[in-house]
């Protein structure tokens, strides 16, 4: 299969490529009906797939030395519809219906997805080349009230410095 080239990537695939690299983080936690409240240690491994048309991110969530959630997510982008879109498998084993939808606003990615138990939205904000900010909120079915799930500060590391597991 041949790759595409990177320069070809349309620029809302090239915006993708934000995510790509090695991060570890620093996370608090709001204690919900799956979790304690407090705080994690993730680490973040995003590759670029297909030339660049699909980035690939697995998640590890630490806590007290334990990986405590883990996720393996899909960005595209979706033409013509022009949405961006992620798919997320994850160690609580919800399998979504649909992925979640959205667009960029300035430096943000903003990313919604409902199930039968509710909406979630996910907020990726992206400071400099090397740090970004992620939010997740969640809205119970019949609420009408955004809850804080996890919120983050991510920086660039080596993928050297990833742990395995």
């Amino acid at each position: 299969m041949n790759a595409v080239p990177f320069s070809s990537l349309s620029a809302d695939h090239q915006r993708l490529q934000a995510l790509v690299g090695a991060w570890r983080g620093e996370e608090d936690v709001s204690g919900t009906q799956w979790t304690d409240a407090g705080t994690a240690t993730p680490e973040v491994l995003a590759e670029p797939e297909f030339g660049g048309l699909f980035v690939v991110q697995r998640y590890r969530q630490r806590r007290d030395g334990t990986v405590s959630l883990g996720s393996h997510n899909v960005f595209g982008f979706g033409q013509p519809g022009g949405v961006f879109t992620m798919h997320q498998f994850d160690s609580m084993g919800f399998v979504p219906a649909s992925p979640a939808t959205g667009k960029w606003n300035g430096i943000e990615l903003i990313l919604e997805r409902s199930s039968p138990r509710g909406a979630a939205r996910v907020m990726y904000i992206f400071d400099d080349a090397d740090a970004y900010r992620m939010a997740l909120h969640f809205k119970p079915a019949g609420s009408d009230a955004w809850q804080d799930m996890v919120s983050g500060l991510y920086r660039r590391v080596s993928p050297s410095e990833l742990r395995e597991g």
